[in-house]
């Protein structure tokens, strides 16, 4: 199966829409493909606010209005706690709260943008999904994310070359609260090394201290400018030493 086939046969669908490079071919795709689709944006506090930008700009593109759905994921206990499993809870709770609006839109079909190259072995999120009844187009047609980065610079998406970006809970040693001024200083801090130059970074911490993780081709370019990324930390983190390490 391709994916002219998956929507000739699903023309109209809900996707739980992220702005990233997957979600944004697979909704070029179905517009492309003459299906009735409707992208929804769950905010909440773990997406830095570029990522809701860059979403409201890839619609805006396409041609399709971005429903954006407020939530506030840190009520919910269960995942506040951060547990190892805490992204199979975020999960249910955004999909069900997806799947509910949509529903209402009159949207039966909820698809998402898992693609072939993800490993769901070791991702509690995915059997969330999956309790949900979402589908994956990208992923049932065998669409790798090396495929899906050709096939948007094809489109001329803006998101064919855009680093993966996973939520800002993602950061937080396993087990340490979250709660909003935490994940206000990671973003702030990774804000702050972007306009520096770097991406595809990660910003990790355990809530006092925090550690950089950056690509090969940058550490260099990271040594170089010790200095100035231990101020950059400092700003929010208790860090005496900065731990640079490859990504």
């Amino acid at each position: 199966m391709n994916l002219n086939e998956f929507f000739k046969k699903n023309p109209k669908v809900a996707i739980g829409f992220s702005g990233g490079v997957d979600s944004a071919y697979l909704l070029y795709k179905a517009k492309e493909c003459g299906a009735d689709i409707q992208p929804y944006y769950i905010k909440t506090a773990f997406q830095p606010e570029f990522e809701l930008y860059d979403a409201l700009r890839l619609c805006e593109k396409i041609g399709v209005k971005l429903r954006v759905i407020e939530y506030d994921i840190l009520s919910h206990k269960d995942i506040a706690k951060n547990p190892e499993n805490r992204c199979y809870y975020c999960k249910k709770v955004l999909f069900s709260t997806l799947k509910a609006q949509a529903q209402k839109d009159g949207y039966a079909l909820i698809i998402d943008g898992t693609n072939a190259s993800d490993d769901l072995s070791d991702r509690p999120g995915a059997k969330a999904i999956s309790e949900l009844s979402v589908r994956s187009p990208l992923r049932e047609c065998g669409l790798t994310k090396d495929e899906i980065r050709k096939l948007s610079k094809e489109a001329g998406l803006f998101t064919w070359n855009k680093p993966s970006y996973s939520c800002l809970a993602t950061r937080v040693k396993t087990n340490t609260v979250l709660n909003k001024t935490l994940l206000g200083k990671v973003e702030a801090t990774e804000l702050e090394l972007m306009s520096l130059g770097f991406s595809d970074f990660r910003v990790r911490t355990d809530g006092d201290t925090a550690k950089l993780e950056i690509k090969k081709d940058q550490l260099d370019k990271a040594e170089n400018m010790h200095n100035e990324l231990l101020n950059v930390i400092k700003k929010n983190f208790k860090n005496e030493i900065l731990e640079i390490k490859e990504r």
